[in-house]
């Protein structure tokens, strides 16, 4: 049977980005492949890039197993599910003057590189939804993480009439239909982050721990890498750089330095999708190998860091392991 991506990727991807991509791709379906699972983390703003229309099939299809995602990743994914027709195009986003960007901010519509975010039809939206449930938990005295604050408000199907994109394109929603386990450090600082702040601090919701954050979800984050990895190898497949990569690879050490947990296996295999070239003190430029001295990876994980743009090079490896 005939796989476009596959083949196109098998016959043209030979050398330098090209062929780190296919050896990462090859090596990614090996993993699951053996009995693996795949842990993906997702920075940038990927979901604002559409990054559903693969990740989505992805998820449905047991390639991904577990995810950690900026707050933004995790709430721009359902802005697309719900205002779509709203975006707006900026081709030209490099000519725009400082005048341009005001004009762009007084019609509310919040630049992402090429792409403005309507924030009446998108984020006023979603808070007034997400909003109930926040104030519900808290009358209740209950707590969630707020991935499970999203999972809550998609299974409650009062978003479902706004839908404006077909919803096997949101990755969130692939998600949910799973419970597949997400990990959001740093929730903070995203748009629904600094709503929710406002909201405590106007007396909205009393408790401010409400929604479960930072230390907790490491603490989730441990107990599920525990569990999974007594029985699975966990890859590590990392798109960009940032708090949504540092925070989960960080746990490896924590378990083994901190609790003591010697018998609890190194990460299984490791790919980097980054626009960071190799660099003085940067952790998204730093190589691989930097992370055997932190105890993260191992002499033996395989190793694959591609140096190119996530919004093309993550599609062509999830059509890859797809067998597209």
């Amino acid at each position: 049977m005939a796989t476009p991506i596959t083949d196109f990727i098998n016959h043209h991807y030979r050398h330098f980005n090209a062929a780190a991509l296919k050896d990462a791709a090859v090596g990614y379906r090996q993993h699951l492949e053996s009995g693996g699972h795949m842990f993906m983390t997702i920075a940038g703003a990927m979901s604002t890039a559409e990054l559903g229309l693969s990740l989505a099939e992805m998820i449905r299809q047991d390639k991904v197993h577990a995810i950690t995602c900026t707050g933004a990743n995790l709430e721009e994914d359902v802005f697309n599910l719900v205002a779509h027709d709203y975006y707006e195009r900026v081709p030209n986003y490099r000519d725009l003057t400082p005048a341009d960007e005001q004009a762009l901010l007084d019609r509310h519509m919040n630049r992402v590189t090429d792409t403005c975010i309507p924030e009446m039809e998108a984020m006023r939206r979603i808070e007034s939804v997400v909003l109930e449930e926040w104030m519900a938990a808290d009358q209740a005295g209950e707590r969630y993480f707020p991935h499970e604050f999203m999972y809550k408000i998609l299974r409650s199907g009062k978003l479902k009439d706004s839908f404006q994109i077909d919803p096997k394109n949101s990755w969130l929603l692939a998600a949910c239909e799973k419970n597949l386990p997400i990990f959001v450090p740093g929730w903070e600082d995203s748009t629904l982050g600094n709503m929710y702040c406002g909201h405590c601090i106007s007396g909205d919701v009393k408790n401010v721990h409400t929604v479960r954050t930072g230390i907790e979800y490491m603490q989730a984050l441990a107990e599920y890498y525990t569990t999974v990895t007594a029985k699975h190898s966990l890859g590590f497949f990392q798109i960009a750089g940032g708090i949504a990569g540092d925070f989960p690879i960080c746990v490896v050490p924590m378990l083994h330095q901190d609790l003591q947990r010697d018998h609890v296996p190194l990460w299984g295999y490791f790919c980097q999708i980054s626009d960071s070239t190799t660099s003085y003190g940067s952790y998204s430029g730093a190589v691989p190998n930097e992370k055997i001295t932190w105890g993260k990876l191992g002499i033996d994980t395989p190793k694959y860091v591609i140096e190119s743009d996530a919004s093309i090079v993550a599609p062509l490896i999830f059509g890859y392991v797809l067998g597209w």
